[in-house]
C-alpha cells in the first residue's frame, strides 16, 4: 500500500505525517500518546480502516518523532507540585498545552485540504482529541477516545509501577539501554491478557529508538497534559458520535477515566476489554477497528 509523507505549518512547529488509502474516502486522523511516534499506530492496523473504505492519516506529535523539536523549553514548577494540581482538575504553566496540540492537528488537515475527519486518539493522544472535538467542532466527523482520560478533579491516579516506570531514566545512555528500557516499560503497562514476546517488543524498541530519540519531549508533552487541566468542560460541547475503548487492565490510565470520558459527552458509546492494557493489542484490531467503524456510521 502506498504510503504518502509530508509536512505541514502549523504556525512556527512542523509536522510530520503520512497519509495512505483513497484520498477521497472519508478521512480518519489517528493521533498518538505520550512520547509516542506515529508508528505506534502500527501499518497494519492502519491498512484495516484502510479496508473499510477510509483515508488513514497518521502524525507525530510536535516534540516527537519527525515533527518539529522545541529545544531549550520548560516548566519552572517542581513536577510533584504540577501533579498534585492536575489531580484536582487544576492547570499548570506550561510551554503549550494540549489545545496548541489540537490546533497542529487542525493546521495538518489544512494542508491536506481536508475539511472533515473521524478523530481518534490514544493515551495523550486521546486528551487531544476530545480538545479537538470540541475546539474544531464543525471539522470532527466522529471521535473515538481509546485509554485515555478526561482529567476531571479526583479520578483516580496512575499505578505507581506504571508511572514510574514511564518517568524513570534508563539505567545508561547506550542505545542498547535505552531499548531494554522501552522493552521493561512496554511489559509493565502492556496487557496481561495479550503478552507479546520479546522478539516483538525489541523490534519495535529498535524501529522506534532509530527512527527517532528524544526524551526531552515527554517532559514537556508531559507538562502540556498537566497544563491544561480537566477536559470535562470539552467533554461537555462534543455533539459527535462518540466511542470511549478502553482496556479493563489498564493501570497506567486508568479505566475510571475512559468512564469518566462516556459519562461526560452526551450519547458516548463506552467499550470495554477484558485483558487489554496501555496498548492496542493485535488481537483485538478487528473489534477495536469495527467499534470505530460503528461510531463512524452514525456520523453519516
Amino acid at each position: 500500500m502506498e504510503i504518502r509523507t509530508g509536512t505541514a505549518a502549523s504556525d512556527d512547529v512542523n509536522i510530520h505525517y503520512e497519509d495512505m488509502g483513497d484520498p477521497n474516502d472519508p478521512a480518519v486522523l489517528l493521533i498518538m500518546g505520550l512520547g509516542a511516534q506515529l508508528i505506534m499506530w502500527r501499518t497494519e492496523f492502519c491498512e484495516k480502516l484502510v479496508d473499510q473504505g477510509l483515508r488513514v492519516i497518521r502524525y507525530d506529535n510536535r516534540d516527537a518523532g519527525l515533527s518539529t523539536k522545541l529545544h531549550g523549553q520548560s516548566s519552572e514548577s517542581p513536577l510533584l507540585v504540577r501533579m498534585g494540581r492536575s489531580l484536582i482538575g487544576r492547570k499548570s504553566p506550561a510551554p503549550y498545552t494540549l489545545e496548541d496540540m489540537a490546533d497542529d492537528a487542525a493546521a495538518l488537515l489544512d494542508h491536506l485540504e481536508v475539511e472533515r475527519a473521524h478523530v481518534v486518539g490514544g493515551s495523550m493522544g486521546g486528551m487531544i482529541a476530545q480538545v479537538f472535538a470540541a475546539r474544531h467542532q464543525p471539522r470532527t466527523r466522529a471521535l473515538g477516545v481509546i485509554f485515555s482520560s478526561n482529567n476531571r478533579a479526583l479520578l483516580p491516579p496512575p499505578g505507581p509501577q506504571q508511572l514510574l516506570a514511564i518517568l524513570q531514566k534508563p539505567k545508561g545512555s547506550s542505545r542498547e539501554a535505552i531499548i531494554d528500557n522501552t522493552i521493561r516499560v512496554s511489559k509493565i503497562i502492556g496487557s496481561p491478557g495479550y503478552p507479546r514476546t520479546d522478539d516483538v517488543l525489541r523490534a519495535e524498541a529498535i524501529e522506534g529508538f532509530d527512527r527517532s530519540y528524544y526524551p526531552a519531549g515527554i517532559g514537556r508533552q508531559f507538562a502540556a497534559i498537566l497544563g491544561s487541566g480537566s477536559l470535562l468542560h470539552y467533554n461537555k460541547q462534543t455533539t459527535a458520535p462518540t466511542v470511549v475503548v478502553h482496556g479493563k487492565a489498564d493501570k497506567l490510565m486508568r479505566p475510571s477515566g475512559g468512564r469518566a470520558i462516556a459519562r461526560a459527552i452526551p450519547n458516548a458509546r463506552l467499550v470495554l476489554f477484558d485483558g487489554m492494557g496501555h496498548e492496542l493489542p493485535e488481537p483485538l484490531w478487528d473489534d477495536i477497528v469495527g467499534e470505530l467503524k460503528t461510531t463512524f456510521a452514525e456520523a453519516s
